[in-house]
């Protein structure tokens, strides 16, 4: 039987997304209805692939959340018209080449690298400096209005990170012990509160004897927040869910939803609510 709504959802992400993309000079002159700073370093590694979704993710971080001090975006092969694009969204907006930002880190990560592109976000975080509250964000998340919570939690005394919680394990087991994967992490949205320490997920990395795999950098991040003590979001304001994917509505754009991780198999739901594009 065919999924009509499942059809519709996918034909409408698509025509929205290629709209959007065919106006993004346009929609990234409209004025920032934002004016609040927040005390923030935000970073997001992204390619020219994916540049209507990055551009659509800051717009609606910098319209809902505020302006942060910087925000980083950390190209990987964008080219320089596209990266003149994103400055221009707003001034707190910096663009600097992968290879730039990731240095001094083991060579087997750069390897990683090489091979995979979730070895390129695991030497983007690790790059990080994390001299002040910092947020690593993938570039396929979207803010909704409630994002204006989020300055609580940055400006909170409280020195623990905060992480998104996954909805399934997602692990590379063969550097994670079974008593160690409760509580999956999902690596696409991190509130660093202070400088982590790698050094234990690191030293497993390095004696991996066989190639990283898509789920390394993921298990590297759930090691090392979990032993950092970061706290959950929580999960009912901030989505890592993708039960929803068959049926045409977005079930998480609600006037509670912080933001939401539209992964690959609800990707196309990130263009199915126009009204949060800001």
């Amino acid at each position: 039987m065919v999924n009509i709504g499942y059809r519709l959802a996918r034909l409408q992400g698509k025509i929205t997304r290629s709209l959007y993309q065919k106006q993004m000079r346009r929609i990234i002159r409209r004025p920032i209805q934002q004016e609040k700073r927040i005390e923030v370093a935000i970073y997001s590694l992204s390619c020219p692939r994916d540049l209507p979704e990055q551009i659509a993710s800051i717009c609606s971080f910098l319209n809902y959340a505020g302006i942060p001090e910087q925000f980083t975006v950390i190209s990987d092969g964008y080219s320089d018209r596209e990266c003149q694009l994103l400055k221009s969204i707003h001034p707190c907006i910096i663009v600097i080449s992968l290879s730039e930002f990731t240095r001094g880190l083991p060579q087997k990560v750069y390897e990683y690298a090489a091979i995979n592109p979730m070895g390129k976000k695991l030497a983007a975080i690790l790059s990080i400096p994390c001299d002040r509250v910092s947020i690593y964000t993938d570039s396929d998340i979207l803010f909704f209005p409630q994002a204006k919570e989020l300055e609580s939690l940055i400006q909170t005394a409280d020195p623990h990170s905060y992480y998104l919680p996954d909805i399934d394990p997602a692990f590379d087991l063969r550097i994670l012990q079974e008593s160690e994967r409760e509580n999956p992490i999902n690596g696409g949205f991190i509130i660093f509160k202070k400088k982590v320490n790698w050094d234990f997920a690191m030293e497993r990395f390095l004696n991996l004897q066989e190639p990283p795999n898509y789920f390394t950098e993921q298990t590297m991040m759930h090691l090392t927040l979990h032993r950092e003590k970061s706290k959950p979001l929580p999960k009912d304001r901030y989505i890592m869910s993708r039960d929803d994917e068959f049926i045409f509505r977005d079930r998480y754009a609600t006037e509670k939803t912080v933001l939401r991780h539209y992964v690959t198999p609800v990707r196309h739901k990130f263009w199915c609510n126009p009204q949060y594009l800001v």
